[in-house]
């Protein structure tokens, strides 16, 4: 007689309630995954381990009538991942993006995590997973405001006025008790001025449009970029004041001069050495172009600064394996590459608490294997 295998199906509606948007419990969560990433207890794809993951891209032609083509932030990706720890669980992100979605009522992105027993590889949970990938993309660069911020910060500029640069406000406050002043810049200044009026009222703290990026992040200690991939920004080194921290969680080009100066702090050295070596592999005239912290990688290439293994990673810092701050003078730059870690390990965290609280669909994969 096999064995009865069966799962948790958790919609939008049931992760919310198992605590999805609790900022707090899911920036000490990810602390904690930091920690993992230091001591090498996770496992990722790829021969080193270390993949963010594979992207299925459609081709610029097809010959087939029902074969999408290829378009900006087109994409479907599956991100594979092991967290160790107290966590102890396989899982993936997968996820499908299409840029034309919101006129049509859904988010650009639509995505899920499954959540398997790393040891029998049997499915525990399958989940809505937008929410987990906002929040904790958000709660990664408030883990590096807690240890790399100075604690008078008071000024925060956000550049970009979507939902992700948002989910970075709402944790990155959390870790800011002296934060009085929030700055936005967008393209489209009625998205900043949205984005606004929400940190104003929930927050209660003085929040403005900026006419310009130099305006918003000139008056900042801590300057989140999360906007949209497809048009770079591209900052100057004078703009970034001393003491100040530069949160990357989208592409942000800045003067070579900053990068020479500022102390730069990766989310996981071993993965972005493994995205080093796959921009290697391509022909130099596509090399470091697209890619959170493709600047630096061809710094390193062009012997501008130490390779990637010679750098610092966050976890690394937490653990005092590494200084972080000496001094409120020094500035910071952390990269945030994205790794399905943080997904696996939030969503097992939300899946633990669903279990407790009886939330959730059980759905049976089978009574008895009919192969075993």
């Amino acid at each position: 007689m096999g064995k009865k295998t069966s799962f948790l199906y958790l919609s939008e509606e049931d992760i919310i309630k198992a605590g999805a948007l609790d900022y707090a419990r899911c920036i000490n969560v990810e602390e904690e995954i930091f920690t993992l990433l230091s001591e090498g207890d996770y496992v990722m794809g790829g021969d080193k381990h270390n993949s963010h993951g594979i992207m299925m891209k459609f081709p610029k032609e097809s010959p087939f009538p029902n074969m999408p083509t290829d378009a900006p932030d087109r994409r479907f990706m599956a991100m594979p991942a092991y967290v160790g720890g107290r966590f102890n669980v396989a899982g993936q992100k997968w996820y499908g993006s299409n840029i034309i979605n919101p006129g049509r009522g859904l988010p650009r992105s639509i995505l899920m995590v499954m959540l398997n027993d790393a040891d029998t590889c049997e499915p525990i949970a399958l989940m809505s997973a937008n929410l987990i990938s906002s929040v904790r993309t958000g709660c990664v660069p408030a883990v590096a405001t807690r240890y790399l911020a100075n604690k008078s910060s008071s000024v925060c500029a956000c550049i970009g006025a979507g939902p992700v640069s948002r989910a970075c406000f709402d944790a990155i406050i959390i870790e800011t008790k002296n934060l009085k002043e929030l700055i936005v810049f967008d393209i489209v200044k009625e998205k900043a001025n949205d984005f606004c009026k929400y940190a104003s009222e929930k927050y209660n703290i003085k929040a403005t449009a900026a006419d310009s990026m130099e305006d918003a992040v000139k008056a900042a200690d801590i300057v989140s970029v999360a906007a949209s991939p497809i048009k770079p920004v591209e900052l100057k080194n004078d703009w970034l004041k001393p003491g100040s921290i530069l949160l990357l969680s989208g592409r942000g080009n800045v003067d070579e001069d900053y990068f020479s100066s500022a102390n730069i702090v990766w989310d996981n050295t071993k993965m972005h050495e493994v995205y080093f070596d796959e921009h290697m592999a391509l022909d130099e005239k596509d090399r470091f172009i697209n890619g959170i912290g493709v600047q630096i990688y061809r710094m390193m290439y062009e012997g501008k600064l130490p390779p990637i293994n010679e750098g610092t990673s966050l976890g690394d810092i937490i653990r005092g394996i590494k200084v972080g701050r000496r001094n409120e003078e020094e500035r910071f730059c952390f990269i945030a590459g994205g790794m399905p870690v943080w997904d696996v390990g939030w969503g097992y965290d939300i899946y633990n608490k669903a279990k407790e609280m009886g939330i959730g669909t059980e759905l049976k994969l089978w009574e008895s294997p009919y192969l075993a």
